[in-house]
């Protein structure tokens, strides 16, 4: 299959003025080999928490920081689960019954692996992104902002294969964690704005429990950006889409500081892997993107927002470095994530992150 994006396929959004610190500047090996140390770690603990090492790394890497790599990863081991046990193996005959099963990791990755040694990676990730697209929301959208976080680093340097193994890694996660969202009740639009669009979402009313609880309780969301048709206007909407959700975090973050996170870094995530997908995937990928923001947002919001003033003014460079000072993984993801947004508002909402966040320790 030949991958016919039209586009630029540089590692940043290229949603914002600021600084660009998007271009992976690793040349030192030190990713491959952060990458390599965690692919014997499993994708979760404790049976329902990410692995975000693998992202953050990522993120460290891409924004220049990757002599602070292995330093926090031994931080952030403690953390860490073995590889689990595969159960059996999926192939192309089974693999319908194996999808959406979390048991399945182990077999899921091994697959994805499997493939990608076969086949050029853009090939088999063109192939399984509309397979996998309806269940972004399984795993709290981990499993999708991995994936993001696989491709921008194999489109901006020389695959090798510890980052194309993390592709494998990433896409068998979101394979055993896939699960749809089905049944939504389609409010009335906005019209075009997505910052409007995100205050329309009605919040659920019942707040027990974690993401799954929730998310099985989000029934109805505004419609926005439906009828769009054009891959390159749904490129444009995604990348809206992520400058409104973070900055919103600036004054609705406290409604819950790690949670919220989301409603930016997974449809930016998915805004990072347009460039490798064939075009006409793009505007299914913007429905997906805006349902898992606007989920995210009904799930977590707070009762009203705040008014934040930040503690001065910052370059995208100082709030790096305030971010990795802190060390939280959502605190760096989210940075990341504001600095391809890249004006004041963005760096802002990720002074407030940082605020707001318990640091690593």
């Amino acid at each position: 299959m030949t991958t016919d994006t039209g586009t630029d396929t540089g590692t940043g959004t290229g949603t914002g003025t600021g600084t660009d610190t998007s271009r992976n500047t690793d040349a030192s090996g030190t990713l491959d080999e952060a990458l390599q140390r965690l692919h014997a770690t499993g994708p979760e603990r404790l049976g329902r928490l990410s692995n975000h090492a693998p992202m953050a790394v990522e993120a460290l890497a891409a924004r220049g920081r990757a002599g602070s790599v292995h330093r926090w990863l031994d931080l952030y081991a403690p953390r860490l689960e073995e590889f689990p046990d595969p159960v059996e193996a999926v192939t192309a005959v089974n693999w319908q019954e194996a999808l959406g099963d979390p048991r399945r990791a182990a077999d899921w990755i091994a697959f994805f692996s499997r493939e990608i040694e076969e086949r050029p990676w853009p090939e088999v990730l063109a192939e399984w992104w509309p397979r996998l697209l309806p269940g972004l929301y399984g795993a709290a959208t981990h499993p999708v902002i991995r994936v993001g976080h696989a491709v921008r680093t194999l489109l901006s340097t020389e695959p090798t294969a510890p980052r194309i193994a993390e592709l494998a890694h990433g896409l068998g996660y979101w394979a055993a964690r896939h699960r749809p969202v089905t049944g939504l009740t389609v409010l009335p639009g906005t019209g075009d704005d997505p910052a409007a669009a995100l205050d329309a979402v009605p919040p659920i009313t019942d707040r027990d429990g974690g993401f799954p609880a929730r998310l099985a309780r989000v029934t109805a969301l505004p419609v926005w950006a439906r009828s769009v048709t054009d891959p390159d206007e749904a490129r444009r909407r995604l990348t809206a889409l992520v400058r409104a959700a973070t900055h919103r975090y600036a004054t609705h973050g406290h409604g819950e500081e790690t949670m919220l996170v989301h409603a930016a870094t997974a449809p930016n995530a998915v805004l990072r892997v347009l460039p490798a997908l064939p075009r006409p995937l793009w505007v299914p990928s913007l429905a997906a993107a805006w349902t898992a923001s606007a989920a995210v947002t009904a799930m977590y919001a707070p009762d009203a927002p705040v008014a934040y003033e930040p503690p001065g003014t910052f370059s995208a460079e100082e709030v790096v470095e305030r971010a990795l000072a802190h060390g939280d993984e959502h605190v760096i993801k989210f940075t990341d994530t504001a600095l391809d947004v890249g004006d004041e508002t963005a760096l802002s909402a990720a002074l407030r992150s940082i605020e707001l966040s318990a640091p690593l320790v």
